[in-house]
C-alpha cells in the first residue's frame, strides 16, 4: 500500500492518476498501456487476476492492478476506496468492463440476457455510483463509458448486447448535462468492430475491422479534446447512423438480410 506521503506527492507533483475496467484483454489493456505510456499513473480492474498481473509487471511503477468483478456493488464501492487511498485522486475513469454472447429469437432466455445486463449496464452502473458523488464535490474529472455502434439500432444476434449499448447511451445522455455543469466531463464511447479476443471468437463478417491500436489512437484523441460522443471507425458510425433514420419497413428489410 502507498504512504499517505506518496498519494499527497501524486497531486501536489501534477501527476494523473486513471482507472481503466475490463482492463485485462483488448481495448482496455491496451488503453492502459497507453496512459502508462504517456505519463499516466493507471489503475487497472478486471476479474482474471493473471491479466492484470502481467499487465503490471510490463510497468509496475505506472501500472497498478485492482480485481474487480464489476457486477458486484460493493465491491466496485470498495474499488474506489481503495484506489483513491492508495494512489490518490481520480482524474479520468474509463468503464470499459463488457461482455457479448450472441443472441436471437429462438435461444432468447432470460437468464442469459440477464447476465449481459449484470455486466455492461449495471456493472457501469456499479463503478459510477461511487464515483460521482466524488467528482461532483470536487467539481473536477472526467469519465468515459464504452458503448459500441450497436446501440444505434437493433441488429438480429445482438439483442441484449445492443440493449445494453443503447441503455448507456441513454444514460451518458442524461447524465451529461448536470455533470458538465460541475465541470465533469463525460464522453461515451462507440467503437465499431475492433480485433480483439472478444471479437476473435466471432463467426460473422465484421466490416470496417479495425486494430486495437487504431482504436486506442481514436479514444485517446477523444478524450483529449473531451467530446461527448467518441466513435469509430466512420464509416461504421455513419452506415448505421443513417439506417437508423429510415423507416421501419426498410430498417428491416436490411437487417433481415443479417440473419443466420
Amino acid at each position: 500500500m502507498r504512504s499517505a506521503e506518496w498519494t499527497a506527492g501524486l497531486q501536489e507533483r501534477g501527476e494523473r492518476l486513471a482507472w481503466v475496467t475490463g482492463a485485462g484483454t483488448g481495448i482496455g489493456r491496451a488503453l492502459a498501456r497507453r496512459l502508462a505510456s504517456e505519463g499516466w499513473y493507471v489503475a487497472v480492474s478486471a476479474r482474471t487476476v493473471r491479466h492484470l498481473e502481467s499487465l503490471a509487471a510490463e510497468n509496475r511503477n505506472r501500472i497498478h492492478p485492482f480485481p474487480l468483478d464489476v457486477t458486484d456493488a460493493g465491491a466496485a464501492a470498495n474499488t474506489v476506496d481503495r484506489i483513491e487511498a492508495q494512489l490518490g485522486r481520480l482524474d479520468l475513469v474509463v468503464l470499459n468492463a463488457g461482455t457479448y454472447r450472441r443472441d436471437g429469437a429462438a435461444e432468447f432466455d432470460a437468464a442469459a440476457f440477464r447476465a449481459i445486463v449484470d455486466v455492461n449496464l449495471m456493472g457501469t452502473v456499479n463503478c459510477l455510483a461511487p464515483l460521482l458523488p466524488r467528482m461532483l464535490e470536487r467539481q473536477e474529472g472526467q469519465i468515459a463509458v464504452v458503448s459500441s455502434v450497436a446501440g444505434y439500432i437493433g441488429l438480429p444476434g445482438a439483442a441484449a448486447y445492443g440493449a445494453t449499448k443503447s441503455a448507456l447511451m441513454n444514460m451518458c445522455e442524461a447524465l451529461y448535462p448536470q455533470l458538465a455543469a460541475s465541470h465533469v466531463y463525460l464522453s461515451v464511447i462507440n467503437p465499431g468492430f475492433v480485433d480483439t479476443p472478444l471479437t476473435q471468437k466471432n463467426d460473422f463478417p465484421m466490416p470496417f475491422l479495425i486494430s486495437t491500436e487504431e482504436a486506442v489512437d481514436r479514444i485517446m484523441a477523444g478524450l483529449q479534446s473531451r467530446r461527448f460522443e467518441i466513435a469509430f471507425p466512420r464509416r461504421m458510425v455513419l452506415l448505421l447512423k443513417l439506417l437508423a433514420l429510415l423507416p421501419a419497413p426498410l430498417i428491416f428489410a436490411i437487417t433481415r438480410r443479417l440473419i443466420r
